[in-house]
This record gives C-alpha cells, sequence and structure tokens, in this order.
C-alpha cells in the first residue's frame, strides 16, 4: 500500500472543529522528519499553523519556514492569481490585466475561479520548477482544506471551471490540476472526524463526495480526540459494587463521606466507559465502509502547542 508520503500531495478535510489544522500540522512535522521537503498550506485567510510552531502568522502568500524542512504558507488567491497570470502572459501584461475591471468582474462571477486559482497555487508547489526562478518545489504539499461542503466546491473547481474555457492556457491549466488531483499515486486524500455521529457522518459524506466529483475515495480516516476504554465488564461490576455499599447505621460522618466519594468515583468511571464505548461505535462505523481508520487520542492541555503537535505526531507515525 502506497504511503502518504509517497504522494505529491495530501489532503486533509472534515467538519469544521475536529482539529484538521492540527492533523495537517502532525502530518507535515512527519514528512519533514522523513528527510522530505514539506510545507503546509492553509486557505481562506487562516493564518494558524505558524502559531502552532511558535512563529507569528506570516504574510499571506509568503512561504514562511518552520523548521528545518518545514514551511507553512497561506494562499492569499489575488497574489496567486497576479503570480499565473504573469506566468501565463509576462510580468506587464500580467499586472495589466490583473488590474483590468472586466477581467476581475470576469473572476468574481465565473464560477469556482477564486477556487480555481488557490489549487493552481497548490499545484505550483508541487513543481521542481516554479513560477518564481530561484523557488524550489517540495517533495510533499499538506493541504489543510476547508470543511467539507467548500473542500469538495476547491476539489471541484477545476473541472467547474474547465467546462467554461475549454480551450487556451486556463483550460489547460485546469487540466493538470485536475490531473494531480484524479491520479491516486500523487494525491492522498485524509478526512479527520471527532468520534460523534455528526462528524463520522460528514467524514461518509466526504467519501461520497470524492467519489461522485473526482472518482476517488479516501485514503485514510484520522479520528481525533478518541477516548481508552480503560475497564473490561467484570472491573465495571467491582467498581459498581463498591458504590452500593452503604455506612450502617451509627458510622461516622467520616465513613458516609467515603461511601459517598465511592460512588462519586464510580459514576465517573461509569460515565468514561460509556463514553468511549459509544467513540468506538463511530469508529465502527467507518471500519465497516473498509477505510483506514486511525485513533489520536484525546490530547490533555489548556491548548494546542509545539509539543502537543509532536505527540499527536508521533502517535500518528505509528502507522502512517
Amino acid at each position: 500500500m502506497q504511503s502518504l508520503f509517497d504522494r505529491e500531495l495530501v489532503v486533509i478535510t472534515g467538519k469544521g472543529g475536529v482539529g484538521k489544522t492540527t492533523i495537517a500540522a502532525a502530518i507535515g512535522l512527519l514528512g519533514a522528519q522523513r528527510g522530505l521537503r514539506t510545507i503546509v498550506v492553509e486557505v481562506g485567510d487562516q493564518t494558524r499553523v505558524p502559531e502552532l510552531f511558535g512563529h507569528p502568522a506570516g504574510e499571506p502568500g509568503a512561504e514562511s519556514k518552520l523548521q528545518a524542512r518545514l514551511s507553512s504558507i497561506s494562499v492569499d488567491p489575488d497574489q496567486a492569481l497576479l503570480e499565473w497570470l504573469q506566468k501565463l502572459g509576462g510580468r506587464v501584461s500580467g499586472r495589466v490585466l490583473a488590474s483590468s475591471g472586466t477581467f476581475q468582474y470576469f473572476a468574481a462571477a465565473a464560477p469556482g475561479a477564486k477556487e480555481l486559482v488557490t489549487m493552481v497555487k497548490i499545484w505550483e508547489l508541487t513543481q521542481g520548477q516554479r513560477w518564481q526562478r530561484r523557488a524550489a518545489g517540495y517533495d510533499l504539499v499538506v493541504l489543510d482544506a476547508p470543511a467539507t461542503g467548500n473542500a469538495l466546491g476547491m476539489l471541484g473547481s477545476p473541472q467547474t471551471f474547465g467546462a467554461i474555457a475549454r480551450v487556451g492556457p486556463v483550460a489547460g491549466q485546469a487540466q493538470r490540476v485536475g490531473d494531480l488531483l484524479q491520479q491516486p499515486e500523487r494525491t492522498a486524500f485524509v478526512a479527520v472526524a471527532l468520534p460523534t455521529d455528526m462528524a463520522v457522518t460528514e467524514a461518509l459524506e466526504i467519501q461520497d463526495g470524492l467519489r461522485t466529483q473526482l472518482g476517488r475515495t479516501l485514503d485514510t480516516v484520522v479520528v481525533n480526540g478518541v477516548l481508552p476504554q480503560r475497564f473490561t465488564a467484570a472491573e465495571l461490576r467491582r467498581i459498581a459494587a463498591l458504590s452500593e455499599k452503604n455506612p450502617a447505621a451509627g458510622a461516622s460522618r467520616r465513613t458516609a463521606s467515603d461511601s459517598e466519594l465511592r460512588r462519586s468515583a464510580a459514576h465517573a468511571a461509569q460515565t468514561v466507559h460509556d463514553r468511549a464505548r459509544f467513540q468506538h461505535n463511530q469508529i465502527a462505523r467507518l471500519r465497516r465502509r473498509d477505510f483506514e481508520v486511525l485513533g489520536v487520542p484525546f490530547v490533555w492541555g489548556a491548548g494546542m502547542d509545539l509539543p502537543a503537535v509532536e505527540r499527536v505526531a508521533e502517535q500518528l507515525g505509528r502507522r502512517l
């Protein structure tokens, strides 16, 4: 089976709030640790990846170095459009066209235009020969894509826009981006989900959308924030029995307090067990669809930072 790290592009998507950026950063970190020149790409004015690595947010459209062999970028569609136009028609004509009111209206009105420009920039990052002569290509591009619906729209933009511009350099570029997305040996798709009913359902919808739009399937589903199943059935029965012991009549206040503490501890243990069992039932829904499912344990802490990303990367690295 081909590894994620053998591809040019890894697309990370899923329901909003499930930890896509953390997983994208962790996979980017793993790529760099394996000797690949890697970049993590954010879109839609997002600049969270540098902060996870303790760096200030970079300028939109600028590639920022995070660690050895690891960079990040937040794609600015307007800047990417100018770079693309300069490549197509030279520096002067590109600037003239980009400032044209007619072209701006067309870019705003044409279905999928800005999404296509974003995807073209992502494609450009995978190339050995970049638009800027001194810029080097990347071995691995990790895309922190938008939430499901917007991600599917962006990934489908080469087909959408290609149907409008059937010939010429724009059509040719849309075809090249489409080829990148449709070829399994070049691009992998990863869904991120929490072990909840809604997030798992959305991961299944991503699978259906990829199959319809690109003829592709998910390569991996990462389930984030998984609780361990700590107790066996026999252990839960013993815990329940302890909680049922009532202090004898006339017992001391301390004995009564200890009994209340046992009941509270038993209730907490049962609650955590029930939640973990529910989560594993949701994971089973994914495995019934024959997905490769990778569970990431819940990370305890005040917030996500580099040590937390490194712990997530360590967990993923054991399976990827």
